[in-house]
């Protein structure tokens, strides 16, 4: 078999890569870059995108090295003027069990999923760009680190100048905004708490130094340079914070990666064109308004991976058909969010935690049955506690798709890539909002795929 070639290794190929080891599936994972992404970037991980993990077997060493969203702290000067937290916490439900944002630098959730993928004995293969593909009915023709190479799939990972959607000739639509730019990046100081995220709003911008957990840094926001002006040095950003804070003894000890950004705010309208796919950045740019980008980039990888693994051209053809809508909401929602900052302040809100995400009246989830609870197929399965101690999430948890049955009993062989369990505890049930007799058929990606519920109560 022909493997699968990814090519970039974010956070986006990384998940892919993932979820294709634990399914066995052949793969190459290339990155033009000689190392790894050395900034914190997209710091913001979002409740759906912690049940993934979870799914992956990733989640347990991320919760440990990252932490709570810090209240921000807005200053003028040395002067406080309040505090503000950016997302209220929620406590865990039952159907819920990771309600809050966890922040996790991107490098270091990056290098988690590298991790993961080592122990499923996969490896990123750095200094190996992509320079040129061709493809025919059969597979794809590669040259990747000078080589050519066969491959059944490509999958373009590649961020937001991608050259795989360069190449494929794929139209990247939006726009950039000029206005909306700002310094990014990752420094080490003395002087400053690390309760807080410390901020200084300004007309030309706002400085703001947020504490990085499960390190011993910060992430820095300051105003941009002028236009064709080089980044400022360490030296000069010094003098920056210096002049903005009030405070002498807040000293920049060393600045570990730094950029200019552009707002971009932009999304193919294709994801897909035959054997070629774009998933992550290389399919839509965000705006940071809503930590949306990194999340919705895992979850085009989450999608894409079981529909690769069964590779029959309905699954293959429905993740262009899911994902797109998705992509294309999530862009005016942080669109929103932005012009909601300049004039509100920080606040985020449910709409932000990507648990909402349906694909009902998808390619996969016609319309049909909605459940007492109001779930229909294409709406994420929710979690749930069973008798004995345990989660519906770990039944779940796997390559396979979980058939419920509540009530009645389980067949004697499950289908190939199914796994059946007999649900007989009245508080699930109630959580699917089923009657006894009904099946619920849960997609490998969390999703529901069937609701089938007995004849008489369809019929009413």
């Amino acid at each position: 078999m022909d493997p699968v070639l990814i090519v970039g290794a974010g956070a986006t190929g990384l998940t892919l890569a993932v979820d294709l080891a634990r399914r066995g599936m052949p793969f190459r994972l290339v990155e033009a870059r000689t190392e790894p992404f050395p900034g914190a970037r997209g710091k913001g991980v979002q409740p759906r995108t912690q049940e993934v993990f979870e799914d992956l077997g990733v989640l347990d060493a991320l919760l440990a090295h990252g932490g709570q969203y810090p209240l921000i702290r807005a200053y003028r000067g040395r002067e406080v003027l309040g505090d503000q937290r950016i997302d209220e916490l929620r406590e865990p439900t039952e159907q819920v069990p990771y309600p809050n944002i966890l922040m996790s630098p991107q490098w270091r959730t990056e290098q988690l999923l590298r991790d993961r993928l080592a122990e499923l004995g996969g490896r990123v293969e750095f200094g190996t760009p992509l320079t040129g593909f061709t493809q025919d009915a059969e597979g794809v023709t590669a040259t990747v680190g000078g080589r050519s190479m066969r491959a059944a799939y490509l999958i373009g990972a590649d961020g937001g100048r991608s050259f795989v959607r360069k190449t494929l000739g794929v139209d990247f639509l939006g726009e950039t905004l000029e206005t909306q730019r700002m310094l990014v990046g990752d420094v080490r100081l003395t002087g400053l708490d690390r309760e807080f995220w410390h901020a200084w709003p300004g007309e030309s911008g706002a400085l703001a130094l947020c504490p990085l957990p499960g390190t011993d840094t910060f992430q820095l926001y300051a105003p941009p340079p002028a236009d064709g002006a080089e980044l400022p040095t360490l030296a000069e950003l010094q003098d920056l914070v210096t002049a903005t804070t009030g405070r002498e003894e807040l000293r920049l000890t060393e600045l570990v990666w730094l950029s200019l950004y552009r707002a971009n705010v932009r999304m193919v309208d294709r994801y897909r064109v035959g054997r070629v796919f774009l998933a992550g950045d290389a399919a839509h740019v965000h705006s940071p308004a809503g930590g949306q980008g990194l999340n919705t980039g895992v979850q085009d990888a989450y999608n894409l991976g079981w529909k690769l693994a069964a590779g029959t051209e309905e699954l293959l053809d429905s993740y262009e058909r899911e994902r797109l809508p998705v992509a294309a909401a999530v862009l005016g929602l942080s669109s929103r969010l932005l012009q909601r900052d300049a004039t509100e302040g920080l606040r985020r809100g449910r709409e932000t935690h990507q648990l909402d995400i349906s694909y009902r009246g998808g390619p996969l989830a016609p319309a049909g049955v909605e459940t007492a609870s109001g779930l229909a197929a294409g709406d994420r399965a929710p979690d749930a506690r069973l008798a004995g101690g345990g989660r519906l999430f770990e039944l779940f948890q796997g390559p396979h798709q979980t058939r419920l049955i509540f009530g009645g009993s389980r067949p004697g062989t499950d289908s190939p890539g199914e796994r059946s369990f007999v649900i007989t505890e009245e508080s699930v049930r109630a959580v699917y909002g089923v009657p006894v007799g009904s099946t619920v058929l849960v997609r490998p990606d969390g999703y529901l795929g069937a609701i089938e519920v007995p004849a008489l109560t369809a019929a009413r």
